[in-house]
């Protein structure tokens, strides 16, 4: 729904509703797009994050890759003598 900035005065309270009832209401001036009225996403709370957090984890296990170990993963720059190559 596009409603022009001095429409807007007049009927704030109603596109407030539509926007929380989740319609898109943007408002105009001259014709161009200068406003997106949008409702705020409520925060998830303790278990909401921690089931948030437990599913990145899980993600991430899953697509970790087998390597060499961070602390020989240099060796190819350095000869036997601990000298660079």
């Amino acid at each position: 729904m596009r409603v022009s900035v001095s429409e807007a005065k007049g009927q704030l309270t109603e596109l407030v509703k539509r926007a929380e009832a989740g319609d898109e209401v943007i408002l105009t001036r001259r014709g161009h797009e200068i406003v997106r009225l949008v409702a705020v996403a409520v925060s998830p709370g303790l278990k909401g994050r921690r089931a948030l957090m437990e599913k990145a984890r899980a993600s991430a296990v899953a697509k970790a890759l087998q390597g060499p170990a961070a602390a020989r993963s240099q060796d190819f720059l350095y000869d036997d003598d601990g000298m660079p190559a």
